[in-house]
């Protein structure tokens, strides 16, 4: 019964639906799932009585022959900074350790309304602020791929717990948040599909933000068909987010791989991402899938994105500045941590926020508020808007020359805990999102795509980029890669 987690969410769906498997037996499966992989650290809590309620419900509408969507009884998992009503939502912090939301997110809202069974909230690096998923309150997520040591392997981050969930066929689908790569940087370390939709494709209501100007909610899944199955519920305008996009949205449907051609198609090689610090085997699966495309009739072209390069201190310095922006609001009064003190307003304020934040998450606050100071604002904040703007117009005229984008999602393979932790660098540790937060900054759509392992059995993934609103194209020629490399996934050992 349990290889029924390892199919894909149209199979699932079938079966349901034929009466093969019952909605409550698929909960009770990744319920016990979930509590198998305990030890991977992948959720913070695990939602029992919802998710038995939910499937219930599934079962009963199933029963009836009227299934809602092809999510009905269908297993998920949400990242803990997506508010779920009556769910604590925790951000990983303890300044909201004990926050339980009054409603749900739009995305969460809407998985439920399609019938998705949700399993879980899964842990992130606090407040999403990182690429590994080791700075949460709850400790670090483990990487399935490799984990039986005490030096373990990295998720990657800030959506690690999703990219395990998924991964370890807990659940059939994940949602991540995607600021400069947290979908896409631990759906490649994990060996899953990762995708980042346009800015304002999928509403942020109900995220609890970080970069308000980049934020994006992600979808994990194991196949390119399962994240166009969960893109097809959530995406769409939602009057509650101003930055929603009012174009309606065209659900997605892609035809079999075998039935698609690429000849023609136009794929451009940013000669800026091959970086010094992308590893041999990432350059080689880079250029091995470049070779392949062009064989099966695709137009492989080097292009230039010149303002590539200033790209990480820009985004670090709009990032630390919206960040002190965001988290200005908990003050330990109205809501969030309060320190235990008799003290005054002001010095109730500083405590609360001593204890109630991380190193990181303080860094960012203090770093965001220098950059925002009156002599500082033309020099820093104005200077990386207008850098920002330069990168977005290289996405902007390299689609004159082609239609998609091929370059690595992450530098190399997931790295082990010990290295991490031994070599820590906060510019190196920053460098991680070289290849995935330029996307963000220019507001463009972007997949990764696992393609094969490693010598050391770890997943090694490419990336997709593409124009705004190009997520039909994107996702189909993702579809056609994976159709080609056939990654295998489940090869781990438990």
């Amino acid at each position: 019964m349990e290889k029924l987690l390892h199919t894909n969410i149209k199979t699932i769906s079938r079966l349901l639906f034929d009466g093969t498997i019952k909605p409550t037996e698929l909960t009770n499966l990744a319920l016990k799932k979930a509590e198998d992989i305990k030890h991977l650290n992948s959720f913070i809590s695990i939602t029992s009585n919802q998710a038995k309620t939910q499937g219930e419900k599934s079962e009963k509408r199933f029963t009836d022959r009227k299934p809602i969507s092809e999510l009905d009884g269908v297993t998920i998992a949400v990242k803990d900074n997506f508010c779920t009503q009556n769910i604590k939502t925790t951000c990983a912090s303890k300044m909201l350790e004990n926050f339980v939301p009054t409603y749900n997110a739009t995305v969460c809202q809407r998985l439920f309304d399609a019938g998705a069974v949700l399993i879980g909230k899964t842990n992130l690096d606090e407040f999403a602020m990182g690429s590994a998923t080791t700075d949460s309150i709850y400790g670090p997520t483990k990487n399935i791929w490799r984990y039986k040591s005490e030096n373990f392997f990295l998720s990657g981050g800030s959506s690690g717990g999703s990219a395990v969930a998924v991964a370890s066929g807990v659940c059939f689908a994940a949602i991540g948040s995607d600021t400069g790569g947290s979908t896409r940087n631990p759906a490649s370390y994990c060996g899953v599909v990762g995708l980042k939709p346009t800015y304002g494709l999928v509403s942020r209501w109900g995220l609890i933000p970080l970069v308000n100007s980049m934020d994006v909610p992600g979808i994990l899944a194991r196949t390119v068909d399962d994240v166009v199955s969960v893109l097809n519920v959530i995406a769409g305008f939602d009057n509650k987010d101003s930055t929603s996009l009012t174009k309606p949205y065209n659900k997605i449907r892609l035809p079999p791989a075998t039935k698609m051609s690429i000849k023609g198609l136009k794929i451009g090689i940013p000669i800026e991402y091959n970086s010094e610090h992308v590893s041999e085997e990432v350059l080689d699966t880079w250029n091995e899938i470049a070779a392949l495309l062009q064989s099966h009739g695709a137009v492989i072209k080097k292009v230039s994105m010149p303002h590539t390069e200033y790209s990480i201190v820009c985004y670090s310095i709009l990032n630390q500045c919206e960040v002190a922006s965001n988290m200005a609001r908990y003050d330990g009064i109205e809501y969030g941590f309060r320190a235990n003190e008799e003290l005054s307003t002001e010095k109730l304020y500083a405590a609360s926020r001593k204890l109630g934040f991380n190193d990181v998450v303080k860094n960012r606050i203090l770093c965001g508020n220098y950059f925002l100071l009156t002599r500082n604002y033309d020099k820093y904040f104005t200077q990386a808007l207008k850098i920002r703007r330069l990168i977005a117009n290289d996405f902007h005229n390299v689609w004159n020359d082609v239609s998609l984008l091929l370059t690595p999602t992450t530098l190399s393979e997931a790295p082990s805990y010990k290295s991490y932790i031994e070599n820590y660098d906060p510019y190196k540790n920053a460098f991680e999102d070289f290849c995935t937060q330029c996307a963000n900054m220019a507001g463009v759509p972007a997949v990764s795509i696992p393609i094969k392992l490693s010598k050391n059995v770890l997943p090694l993934s490419l990336q997709l980029m593409g124009r705004n609103l190009s997520e039909p194209m994107l996702l189909a020629v993702a579809k056609y890669i994976e159709n080609l490399v056939k990654f295998p996934h489940f090869q781990y050992e438990l």
